[in-house]
C-alpha cells in the first residue's frame, strides 16, 4: 500500500519539517513580544476599533476562543480577535493590525483576496475528495480516477499559493498602518511587530510547500504507473 511508501516521506518530509519549525517560530516570537507592552498603552481590541474608525471600515469585531486564532471573514465582514490578542503588547497589536489589513484588502477589492474567496467552495470539496479519489483510483487501477484526485488536490495547492500574496500584503499593510497612525512609535516596536508578522507568514509558506510536494508526489506516482 502506498500509504507507507518511503517515497512519500522523501517528498513531504522537508516541507513537514519546515511546518514544524514555522509553528515553533510563530509561537516563540509571539510569546516573546506578547511580553513587550506598547508605549502608547494600546491593546489589540483598541487597535481594531481605532483602525476601523480611522479607515471607515464597514466591519464588525467579534471575539473568538483560542490562541492565535484571529482571522478576518470577508463573507460576514467580521474581524475575529482571539483571547491571545486583546492585551496591550506589540504582538497583539501586530496580529490585530494584520487582520485589519485583510479588511482593507476587502474594501479595496484586492484581486488575490477575491480570487481566494471565489475558489473556496471548490477547494473545500477537492481538498478532501481529491485524495480519496486518488486512493480509489490506485486500488481500482483507474488512471482516470487518479487524475480526478490529482486535479482535486491541485485546487488545494492553488489555494495555498494564492494565500501567500494575500498574507504578505496584509502584513505589509499592517506595518504601514501601525507606523502611520503612531500606534507603534519606536523602531524597536516596529521591528518586533515585523518579526511577529514574518513568523506568521512562514506558516503559510510551509503550508504551500506541503501542498505542492504532496501534489508532486501524487503526480509522480501516476506518471510512474503510466510508464510501466
Amino acid at each position: 500500500m502506498f500509504f507507507f511508501d518511503p517515497l512519500y516521506f522523501v517528498f513531504v518530509m522537508p516541507a513537514l519539517l519546515l511546518a514544524l519549525w514555522a509553528q515553533w517560530k510563530v509561537q516563540s516570537t509571539f510569546s516573546k513580544y506578547s511580553q513587550v507592552p506598547t508605549r502608547t498603552g494600546i491593546n489589540g481590541l483598541q487597535t481594531a476599533q481605532l483602525l476601523i474608525n480611522r479607515y471607515r471600515l464597514n466591519v464588525n469585531v467579534a471575539s473568538t476562543p483560542g490562541h492565535l486564532t484571529d482571522h478576518y471573514d470577508p463573507r460576514t465582514k467580521t474581524v475575529a480577535i482571539s483571547e491571545s490578542s486583546i492585551y496591550n503588547s506589540v504582538a497583539s497589536v501586530a496580529v490585530v493590525a494584520h487582520e485589519l489589513g485583510h479588511a482593507l484588502q476587502d474594501q479595496e477589492n484586492y484581486a488575490p483576496l477575491k480570487l481566494r474567496g471565489a475558489i473556496v467552495p471548490a477547494v473545500q470539496v477537492g481538498g478532501w475528495v481529491g485524495p480519496i479519489m486518488f486512493i480509489v483510483g490506485m486500488l481500482l487501477a483507474s488512471e482516470t480516477l487518479m487524475w480526478v484526485g490529482v486535479i482535486g488536490f491541485a485546487l488545494a495547492a492553488l489555494f495555498a499559493i494564492i494565500t501567500l500574496p494575500v498574507e504578505f500584503d496584509a502584513s505589509r499593510r499592517a506595518l504601514a498602518i501601525l507606523q502611520n497612525n503612531n500606534l507603534l512609535t519606536t523602531q524597536e516596536e516596529l521591528r518586533g511587530a515585523k518579526q511577529v508578522l514574518d513568523a506568521a507568514a512562514l506558516t503559510y509558506v510551509a503550508a504551500a510547500a506541503q501542498a505542492l510536494m504532496t501534489l508532486l508526489y501524487y503526480v509522480t506516482l501516476l506518471t510512474g504507473r503510466q510508464r510501466e
